[in-house]
This record gives C-alpha cells, sequence and structure tokens, in this order.
C-alpha cells in the first residue's frame, strides 16, 4: 500500500481549508490575484492560440457536438508534421517497429517475467468479477469480422475531406467518446508483427496459463488515424487506492467503451466504401502512443509510454481507426509536458514498483527522445500484484490526471502549462490539497473482494 493519507492514519480533515471549501471561499481568487495568473477565469480560453498559424476548425466547426476543442484551460500551441519530430518528441534515429510479442503483457505470458507475473496475468480478469464481465464482452468484439473486413465494393458520395473529419468527431462523441482526434497515421507506430492467442483472451482467462505464444506479420498501412478517448471515472480514482480491484475496472470499462465506439466507425467507413480499421484493448495492430500524439491527443510524459491531454491527463483508455477514408489531419499539440514532467516527478515517487525514471531528462530510446521507464518492473508488478488488482498509481497521483471541473483547476493548468518555474507552482499547489495520494471515502460506491487478488501459481 502506497501514498495514501488515510493508510497513513490521516485524513482530508489535516487540511485548514479543505479544497472545495478552498474554492467557496475568496482564498481561491486572493490566491490567483497573487499568483497573477489570470485576471479572470475567461481569459483562460484565450491561452489555447496557435503559434504556429493554425487554427483547429472553424469556431463552430470543430464539430457540431463540441465547437471547440476542450483543452481544460491549458496554454496550447501547434507543431508540423515532420521526419524530426513527432510532436514534441524528437526522433533522433531509426524508429524500429516492434512485434506485440515484445510488449510486456505478452511478455508476461511467456512467463519471461517468472510464474508469478504469468499466473497473474492469465488470473488478472477473473480476479475481480466486475472485471470478469467486462472481459468476455469485450472478446466479443474482438475478432477480424468485427475490427477489419472489406469495404463495401461501391462507395457512396461524401463531403470533401474537412467536413468529414468534422462528421467523424460528431459521430465520435455521438457514440459517447470523451475526446477525438484525427491524425496522420505514423508508419512506426504499426506493430510489426501480431501475437496469437490474443491479448484479450488471455486476460478475460479464456485460454490456459502455458498456451504457446506466436506471432504473424501485420501489413496494414492507411494514411489516416481517428483516435477516440474515455475518460476514467474521476471521483472513483479518488476513493481508490490506485491498484484495488475498481482501479483496474476503471481500465477494463473504458477499453470496452473505446472497443465499441471504435468498432462502429471503422463498420460505419467500410459501409461508405472505404477500408478501416479497428484497433483496440482486444485487437491492437498499433502502438496508440505515436498515433495518440499525430492525432493532437497529447503529449509524452515521465512514465515513458502514457500520453496525456491537456485537459484529462492520461486518466483515460484509447482506441483507433486507421483508413483511407479521406479526411483532414490535426496537428500535434505542445502545453508544456515536457517542461512539467522535468519538475513533478510526482508518479515517480508514487510508483510501487519503483519503475519510473527520476531522470531530470528525457533520454533516447529505439530512435526517439522519451523518459526510459523499467517496462520489465511495471509489467512485472502489475501483473504479480496479489495485495490488489494490476496497478494505476501514476494514474491517480499525476496532477494533470486528479482535478474536478472548476475555474481554479483550469487556471491551475493554464499555470503549469507556462514552463518549469510555473510548473514547480502547480506541483506544490497539488501537494498542498493532497490531490492523488488520498482515499475519499464518500465517492466509494463499490465493493472490494480482497481475498480474490490471490492466486496461486
Amino acid at each position: 500500500m502506497f501514498g495514501s493519507d488515510k493508510r497513513n492514519g490521516k485524513s482530508e480533515k489535516k487540511f485548514e481549508v479543505t479544497r472545495r471549501g478552498f474554492l467557496k471561499t475568496g482564498a481561491a481568487a486572493a490566491a490567483m490575484g497573487v499568483l497573477g495568473a489570470i485576471q479572470a477565469p475567461s481569459k483562460i480560453a484565450d491561452a489555447a492560440v496557435s503559434n504556429y498559424g493554425y487554427i483547429p476548425g472553424k469556431k463552430g466547426l470543430w464539430s457540431k457536438l463540441r465547437p471547440e476543442p476542450n483543452y481544460g484551460g491549458a496554454s496550447v500551441s501547434y507543431a508540423e508534421h515532420n521526419d524530426q519530430w513527432l510532436g514534441t518528441s524528437q526522433i533522433v534515429g531509426t524508429v524500429k517497429q516492434t512485434s506485440e510479442k515484445n510488449m510486456g503483457f505478452a511478455q508476461a505470458a511467456q512467463g519471461n517475467f517468472g510464474p508469478k507475473s504469468q499466473a497473474g496475468l492469465f488470473t488478472l480478469g477473473p480476479r475481480y468479477p466486475i472485471n470478469a464481465g467486462i472481459g468476455p464482452a469485450m472478446a466479443q468484439i474482438s475478432g477480424e469480422p468485427i475490427v477489419d473486413g472489406a469495404p463495401s465494393p461501391e462507395k457512396l458520395p461524401i463531403p470533401d475531406p474537412e467536413q468529414m473529419s468534422m462528421h467523424i468527431k460528431d459521430l465520435a462523441y455521438y457514440l459517447r467518446a470523451d475526446e477525438v482526434g484525427i491524425g496522420k497515421m505514423p508508419e512506426l507506430a504499426y506493430y510489426s508483427n501480431k501475437m496469437n492467442p490474443p491479448l484479450i483472451a488471455i486476460v478475460a482467462g479464456a485460454v490456459p496459463k502455458g498456451v504457446p505464444i506466436t506471432e504473424t506479420p501485420f501489413n496494414e498501412r492507411m494514411p489516416y488515424v481517428i483516435m477516440v478517448a474515455v475518460e476514467q471515472h474521476l471521483e472513483t480514482y479518488m476513493a481508490s487506492t490506485g491498484y484495488d480491484g475498481i482501479a483496474n475496472t476503471q481500465s477494463f470499462r473504458c477499453y470496452h467503451a473505446t472497443a465499441n465506439i471504435s468498432v462502429i466507425i471503422a463498420g460505419y467507413i467500410r459501409a461508405l466504401g472505404y477500408h478501416a480499421r479497428a484497433h483496440h484493448f482486444g485487437n491492437y495492430g498499433a502502438v496508440m502512443a505515436p498515433a495518440l500524439i499525430s492525432a493532437g491527443m497529447g503529449e509524452l510524459t515521465r512514465t515513458g509510454d502514457c500520453v496525456a491531454h491537456p485537459r484529462i491527463g492520461f486518466r483515460s483508455k484509447v482506441a483507433a481507426i486507421t483508413t483511407d477514408l479521406p479526411l483532414v489531419p490535426d496537428k500535434p499539440i505542445d502545453f508544456g509536458m515536457l517542461d512539467f514532467c522535468r519538475v513533478c516527478r510526482k508518479c515517480a515517487d508514487n510508483c510501487p514498483a519503483q519503475a519510473i525514471s527520476f531522470d531530470k531528462d528525457p533520454v533516447e530510446y529505439n530512435g526517439y527522445i522519451r523518459w526510459n521507464s523499467d517496462f520489465k518492473k511495471c509489467t512485472g508488478f502489475r501483473t504479480g500484484n496479489d495485495a490488489g488488482n494490476c496497478c494505476g498509481r501514476c494514474i491517480k497521483t499525476c496532477p494533470w490526471n486528479s482535478k474536478e471541473s472548476s475555474w481554479f483547476h483550469e487556471a491551475g493548468i493554464w499555470i503549469g502549462s507556462k514552463g518549469e518555474t510555473s510548473a514547480k507552482l502547480l506541483k506544490g499547489i497539488d501537494d498542498m490539497f493532497g490531490y492523488g495520494t488520498e482515499e475519499i471515502e464518500k465517492y466509494k460506491w463499490w465493493l472490494e473482494w480482497p481475498e480474490m487478488y490471490k492466486f496461486k501459481y
């Protein structure tokens, strides 16, 4: 058990003014006046202005359901697509495509992290009852006839690429996505090979431990990628330890939701006469992080693999649709995440596996620059954790993930996106109010069966 004020015999009451009480008093306004960050909440929206001459859709035309992108108050600028950078991630060499068989969970399935990790992965879904319901449901929408298939032989007339892009975003929001973006599909994001059996079958407990893991080449290449994200429930995370049963259910729920959205959009596009493949937790053909960056959905973080969105951080799960439907891609964004991660280190401080780097600066990894977390430690702990079910401590503790919607928090996000000095200020405020390290009992709605965390190996 790590990082909980409650478990250390403390509680929210240690604050003379609680976070919510703070927002209801003049203290918040006074604090903002002292900080001198903004004069009024209405100014926050002005911060999200491009310094590259790119405007993300005319006002009212980002989509009809979401007339403007919601960056939660962050100061956002836009980057160009080129060979040296993917968003704010610098490319310094050849980025080699990887096989899905080499990813963390796949290696655990092969026993590469030891028998406890392997046994934990093969029982991960069934060890919490809600997950035991979600896993098989997701498996039903993970087969090739659903995620992929031949397009209709007759192409239907469609609007111009700009209008079609807005329409696709509307459809994603209509299907209950929380965020959506369109990018140029980076070729480096594709897996070189797919693993068999699929990961969802293993996690859902549908195949026996020790089944041989094989691989087959994956050759798809499409020009565009549509990214959809669904938020993990904020108040639930506030009440969770970060790796109890419900923490993993947060992932399962959002994986299932994004899987539904992606297979519906892919099927719709194929019915229009264009190629489209859904990529979700039950059947990935690509790594999601570079596709997210290309679609203007965020920046890499200290965790190494997680991409943070300006409004919701990486408290979400995502799916993708690769397609040749004519679209206008969004541009990658820059909202100061690299500067923030340089000074924060809160995820590293609270990582029970000690898998997240404390280095100030990112380093080269496979031809690009990132913080190089130890995925073996991370995966080994998540799959072998018998004091909980997997782990989401970094999601719970990251200051970009843990805020309720309010003008004060939007102002804080605006501050945090303004460089290292401002990042230190936001991190200090975050620590003062205990964000990400407490368990708020009034938000706990679910049941836990800790005896189910244990497993034989």
